[in-house]
């Protein structure tokens, strides 16, 4: 009787328990390999994010569900899979529009900055972004870089580029090159610092970013161009700006 019981309980429509197992295991096999190599890919990502990178290729397989021999199959090394999930997480989120929104001078340079800026923000305030970016820092040297060098040389010189522009500033030598791209970190570090707060340290943070933005945005170009002034010795009273003087 009690074996008879088990069996109607192992059972749902006339299919067992063991053949629903075998059914969704010919589902899994059935995957294209580009579909079973983003589910990797994907699965990946959430580990590292929650575990950082010094799982072995052994404990990767058995978190993700599959085989060592068939991670490798799609992936010959860690540091290979470490690399799909860095341009998966960070490179394939890049936009490209990023650049010319901020040169582009028929706006205002605020505007320019705040549309960037709050369009950034959506993109690195995730859980994956920050943690990822952060164990990559800790634990594997030098993949932050690639990244960091593409924000340097595409948004950070341009906002310089921009504000020099903006208050007629002569190009700066090596050093105060140096001064002035610190005043770009400040502001971008900030934004980054939010994720921060949310995704490690597990603190509230403003739930307006919109506004938050639009006021550091606001006191970056109330103080940045004077200290760019100051950093080339040159008097307030004799800089010039380019922007339209108000109306009388």
């Amino acid at each position: 009787m009690a074996k008879t019981t088990d069996s109607k309980k192992s059972k749902k429509d006339g299919v067992s328990t063991s053949d629903r197992s075998v059914a969704a295991s010919r589902v899994t096999r059935r995957l294209t390999a580009e579909d079973r190599e983003e589910q990797i890919v994907q699965k990946a990502i959430h580990y590292f994010a929650t575990h950082g990178f010094t799982a072995s290729t052994h404990d990767l397989a058995r978190e993700i569900g599959i085989t060592q021999p068939l991670l490798y199959r799609y992936f010959p090394s860690k540091e290979a899979l470490v690399d799909r999930v860095f341009d998966e997480v960070y490179l394939s989120r890049w936009n490209p529009d990023w650049e010319d929104w901020l040169m582009d001078r028929t706006h205002p340079l605020g505007e320019r900055m705040c549309r960037y800026y709050k369009d950034y923000a959506r993109i690195i305030l995730r859980s994956d972004w920050i943690r990822i970016f952060v164990f990559a820092g800790l634990t594997r040297e030098g993949i932050n870089g690639r990244y960091l060098t593409r924000l340097r040389e595409r948004i950070f010189d341009v906002v310089l580029a921009e504000l020099r522009y903006e208050h007629d500033l002569s190009k700066p030598t090596e050093d105060q090159y140096e001064q002035e791209i610190e005043l770009v970190w400040a502001i971008h570090a900030s934004i980054f610092y939010i994720g921060m707060r949310k995704w490690i340290y597990g603190l509230p943070v403003p739930k307006n970013i919109d506004r938050l933005i639009e006021q550091k945005v606001t006191a970056f170009l109330e103080g940045a161009p004077a200290v760019m002034r100051e950093i080339r010795g040159t008097p307030k009273q004799k800089a010039a700006s380019r922007r339209a003087p108000r109306a009388a």
